[in-house]
């Protein structure tokens, strides 16, 4: 099993996997997260006025508001698109006042389009490193979600709906890191999120 941790990928790429690729390897499966969030998402929201927060390929999908009006067609969305973010983040200036100014922005604009938003959604993979800044910015009555917990409690229930998977997953596995990067780059990165030294493996693109 994979997962596709990355909103602009499952926004894009996801069902072109799953219909396309997948057919090569039978019995695996891959899942994204922009479903599970949209699953569990009208849950935080009192208002029924949810903020998205992310790439300008995530926003431009318009994946959120479809999804998210499957399970809660009462639930209105707001979109902003935050094309900084990312950049400074992989370059290790995510606590530097530029990125403090383009939060203040992209803030200001989300809520600019209503101001009964009451939850907002860290859609990328990238933005809870800057969740505690982006929390200063905001009053105390908007939420501020993000992701990782979300998507592994999904899992963890797809996996007990689905135990024909769940019996073939290792409970004491290896962790190992590939990139089709530059490792050392990828290495430096990484280590960021993950908290500690990353060692990754070079794999070519098929």
């Amino acid at each position: 099993m994979v997962i596709l941790a990355c909103n602009t990928a499952s926004a894009k790429a996801l069902r072109t996997i799953q219909q396309n690729d997948l057919i090569k390897f039978p019995g695996k499966k891959i899942l994204g997260v922009i479903r599970p969030t949209s699953e569990i998402i009208g849950r935080y929201t009192e208002s029924k006025k949810v903020g998205i927060l992310g790439t300008t390929g995530t926003i431009q999908s318009n994946s959120y508001p479809i999804e998210i009006n499957k399970f809660y067609p009462s639930v209105s969305v707001y979109q902003q698109p935050c094309p900084m973010l990312v950049p400074l983040i992989e370059n290790n200036e995510h606590e530097s006042e530029g990125a403090h100014y383009f939060i203040k922005k992209y803030l200001n604009n989300l809520l600019s389009q209503s101001t009964d938003i009451d939850t907002i959604l860290l859609a990328c993979t990238h933005y809870p490193l800057l969740i505690n800044t982006i929390k200063q910015y905001l009053p105390g009555n908007i939420k501020v979600l993000s992701q990782g917990t979300i998507v592994a409690d999904s899992l963890q229930d797809y996996l007990v709906r689905h135990p024909e998977i769940e019996q073939q997953c290792t409970k004491n596995g290896n962790l190992s890191f590939y990139t089709t990067d530059d490792t050392s780059d990828f290495d430096s990165k990484a280590a960021v999120f993950f908290g500690k030294k990353v060692h990754s493996s070079h794999i070519h693109q098929l």
